[in-house]
């Protein structure tokens, strides 16, 4: 198993009003992150709030392309992000235990925190349709270049692990320094993994590491 440090190339906030940054995705131009009573969205290139939409966004969130999925208690929200409103609800696996939300292959990859699993659902019904097996608690979830990557927090030690879909074997694992933890996940489909802060009120940037096949 490959293991390095993380490269924490920026950091974002902390957000004014923000009590706590949970959820984290990408919309091609922007990232927009979950903090309990509003999702919010930024320009990750000023670091400037753009706008917030008022509703329940207690952890992951996510982006299919056209639609934002927030996780709102035992629910999960699909947005129209143009006006905010609630298009669609389906129940979220974990029933309240839910903890990272992401969107590939045409479903939605949920993580279920103290359970350690990742659930793929159908996003029409919620239905689970498979579940993957984590080693440790799961804080967010996201896929790029075909690799699934969750983030953990245990007490002051997190990090963020590439595994084998298949499996749950992890095939690689990014140590976040001591203290700083991960609560919520996203890649931009290149180098940056987009990290939430928890209750520093923050998103970090964390350097996608280069990879030879395993």
């Amino acid at each position: 198993m490959k293991r390095s440090n993380a490269d924490i190339i920026r950091e974002y906030g902390p957000f004014s009003g923000a009590e706590d940054v949970g959820g984290v995705t990408y919309d091609g131009q922007h990232v927009w992150f979950a903090a309990r009573d509003r999702l919010s969205t930024f320009d990750p290139e000023s670091g400037k709030t753009l706008r917030s939409i008022d509703m329940a966004a207690h952890a992951g969130t996510a982006f299919d392309g056209r639609h934002l999925f927030q996780i709102a208690e035992d629910r999960i929200h699909k947005i129209d992000p143009q006006s905010g409103r609630v298009l669609a609800t389906i129940p979220a696996p974990g029933n309240g235990g839910d903890s990272g939300l992401a969107w590939a292959e045409g479903s939605l990859w949920v993580g279920q925190y103290r359970e350690r699993k990742i659930h793929r659902i159908d996003p029409e019904t919620g239905k689970i349709l498979r579940t993957i097996d984590a080693q440790r608690f799961v804080t967010g979830v996201t896929w790029v270049d075909g690799d699934l990557w969750h983030g953990t927090w245990e007490g002051d030690k997190s990090d963020l692990r590439r595994i084998d879909p298949q499996t749950g074997e992890v095939l690689e694992t990014i140590d976040m320094p001591p203290g700083v933890g991960v609560s919520g996940l996203e890649s931009d489909g290149g180098e940056r993994f987009f990290c939430g802060g928890g209750s520093s009120a923050k998103v970090r940037v964390v350097r996608r590491p280069r990879r030879a096949a395993d």
